[in-house]
């Protein structure tokens, strides 16, 4: 191309139709009718050709819309079709063409005009046989869109889950807020945190775990509904629900329990799966969910009894719970509390039967240090989650506004971490002296978006949901 003076990147060339307009607006129109329509200028990538020698057809392809183009030697300038000529699958071209229909009545450009827009170096992946393996496709994610539509789809749908959950909050109060990404003690959650260093201040700082405790401050100061659209970051291990790097929605709202979150969440999944995915009734890693309010609610205790036969009200005696964490395989280090041992019991014998949609609440205080504890037995909070799939789709509860009960359960955490629980909390003065000023009754929740996104794309793989997931660095052949 540059032998014939032809520049292969130019910037110069103005559609004027998008491919999937060429399709709504000729695309109803008899043969008869497009005889006096006008020409039209579009661009888009070459994903198919077929070359007669003097003419020849291709198909153009830009975003989930296609159009074909004809290319005929004594209907174009013979440098253009010169350019034809040296044209490859990958090709991004402009094309500038009056519509017709062929003699099968496909809806066609006839080309007055061709131009390369940007010349593809390599070749693209067979359409049957090509993008097949699943961590090129994450590494090379724009091949993977470009052959995959199935996979533009589901980004389709991310986003319009992102948009519609925005929509949603704010038409009910609330507003988006922005926190810090980098924070001096790694709050909010139990998981260890990236640590990254900050030379001007000479200081250690945190990725983001959770934006909790900064949106709690955010509601002391006066703002009583409050969300976040966040990026979180935990430096754990890669399966199938779980990355490194992912999204998180966390809303708090003044003067509500978590009972009345769990009316909210019902209400936004709903309206998600009606509006999104297309009704109630989904698939999700085989299983059919039927997503229909209302949603049953039980406790971590009943759950438990239930698949264990054990009495609900014997499961936080030390002998009982410890000999039935024994017995499932469930003790992850020594000296772990009762109510520890309780939801590790629960995530082996009961979490991966919750299929059907399904409130889990009353969770060990020993588990949950920055929730309310209940009020009728103080050794559980007032917190639930939301298992769908044998998947947790969110984690909400009735915040802890005691500044004194914080700060004990902070100096618990503490004796945690020193007896060997990397993952307990750490102690943030600034946090309890937040407290000190007044935090209203609140209740706050986080959801999984990326988690979302899978329910509602039948995705089995949190990596299927993401554009850029993290990988292992590429390895030299």
């Amino acid at each position: 191309l540059r032998e014939r003076g032809v520049n292969p990147y130019p910037n110069d060339f103005r559609p004027d139709h998008t491919a999937e307009e060429v399709q709504a607006r000729f695309g109803p129109l008899t043969a008869d009718e497009l005889a006096t329509a006008p020409s039209v200028a579009v661009a888009a990538r070459v994903v198919a050709f077929r070359d007669f020698g003097k003419a020849g057809f291709l198909q153009l392809q830009e975003g989930d819309s296609c159009v074909q183009v004809h290319a005929r030697q004594d209907r174009l300038p013979t440098a253009t079709f010169e350019v034809y000529r040296l044209l490859d699958l990958g090709d991004i071209i402009g094309v500038v063409g009056r519509p017709f229909r062929t003699r099968t009545g496909e809806l066609t450009l006839e080309a007055s005009d061709l131009r390369i827009l940007a010349k593809a170096l390599h070749p693209l992946p067979e359409k049957w046989h090509g993008l097949q393996d699943v961590e090129m496709r994450y590494r090379q994610r724009y091949l993977d869109l470009i052959v995959n539509p199935e996979v533009r789809r589901t980004f389709s749908v991310r986003s319009r889950v992102i948009r519609h959950v925005r929509d949603f909050l704010e038409q009910h109060g609330y507003i988006e807020v922005e926190t810090p990404i980098m924070q001096p003690i790694a709050g909010g959650a139990a998981a260890r945190p990236f640590v990254t260093h900050h030379n001007a201040l000479d200081v250690d700082l945190y990725l983001r775990i959770a934006p909790e405790l900064y949106l709690k401050r955010l509601v002391v100061g006066g703002f009583d509904r409050v969300f976040e659209i966040n990026r979180n970051f935990r430096n754990e291990g890669i399966d199938a629900t779980h990355v490194p790097e992912f999204t998180m929605l966390e809303l708090y709202q003044a003067y509500a329990t978590y009972e009345d979150l769990m009316s909210l969440t019902e209400e936004l999944l709903v309206g998600l799966a009606e509006r999104v995915g297309g009704g109630t009734r989904l698939v999700f890693r085989g299983q059919e969910l039927d997503l229909a309010p209302p949603w049953p609610r039980r406790t971590v205790t009943e759950l438990v009894a239930t698949a264990s036969g054990v009495p609900a009200d014997r499961l936080l005696e030390p002998g009982t719970i410890r000999g039935l964490a024994e017995r499932a395989g469930a003790i992850e280090r020594a000296g772990m509390a009762p109510g520890e041992l309780l939801i590790a019991v629960f995530e082996q014998l009961v979490e991966p039967t919750l299929v059907q949609p399904t409130f889990v609440t009353q969770f060990p205080v020993e588990v949950s240090p920055l929730a309310r504890r209940n009020e009728r037995d103080p050794r559980f909070v007032d917190r639930f989650e939301l298992i769908i799939g044998r998947t947790e789709l969110a984690n909400a509860f009735s915040e802890l506004n005691d500044p004194d009960d914080q700060r004990a359960r902070f100096e618990e955490q503490l004796r945690a971490r020193a007896a060997g629980d990397a993952e307990a909390h750490a102690m943030d003065e600034d946090y309890v002296r937040a407290l000190e000023h007044g935090l209203p009754p609140t209740a706050g929740e986080g959801i999984g978006i990326d988690r979302l996104v899978m329910l509602l794309t039948g995705a089995s793989s949190i990596r299927e949901v993401i554009l850029f997931p993290q990988l292992r660095p590429e390895t030299a052949t």
